[in-house]
């Protein structure tokens, strides 16, 4: 009867993995403009990032009147100087009077179409989704605005200092738009 001996087995040391090294945890998205178009790039991207679980806050500056009671949901695109829009045309005709209301108003069609909502109801489902959206202090300065100036899901007007330290941690990644 031959004897069986068993073999020696070596175990794979199991090194624990963070899964959650290295991915985005918290954005802090930077809007610069207050054409229609910047300012729906910056809450389609504050919107998805909190339906991917990622914490967004979103600062509008300079053009922090895009987000006053009386201009959210009155923006215009931008006709002048936008190559990517409607090429072909002749940069002269975007300049026409009247030109860039009416590419608003068939900018605003189409959106409606897709059932995009208006700015303040995107900035609504942002907060009720647990985003921030804060104002320029300089811009708010500037243009005499105050607090209650600002659509109600604005949580605070802040400094350039003030966004910088939204941005603390790790994880996070700045947006520029």
């Amino acid at each position: 009867m031959q004897e069986i001996i068993e073999r020696p087995t070596t175990k794979v040391a199991e090194v624990p993995v963070d899964k959650n090294k290295g991915k985005v945890k918290k954005v802090l998205i930077i809007c610069s403009k207050g054409k229609l178009e910047d300012v729906y790039a910056a809450l389609v991207m504050a919107n998805g990032a909190l339906m991917e679980g990622i914490q967004a806050k979103c600062s509008l500056h300079f053009w922090s009147e895009a987000i006053t009671k009386k201009n959210a949901d009155h923006l215009h695109t931008a006709t002048v100087g936008n190559p990517a829009f409607m090429p072909g045309m002749p940069t002269v005709m975007a300049g026409l009077p009247g030109f860039e209301a009416f590419a608003s108003y068939m900018m605003k069609k189409e959106m409606d179409k897709l059932d995009i909502p208006h700015v303040t109801e995107f900035l609504q489902m942002i907060e009720a989704g647990g985003g921030e959206i804060y104002a320029c202090k300089l811009a708010a300065d500037m243009f005499h605005l105050k607090m209650e100036d600002f659509v109600d899901e604005v949580k605070d007007i802040i400094t350039v200092g003030d966004m910088y330290a939204l941005a603390e941690g790790e994880g996070t990644q700045i947006i520029f738009i």
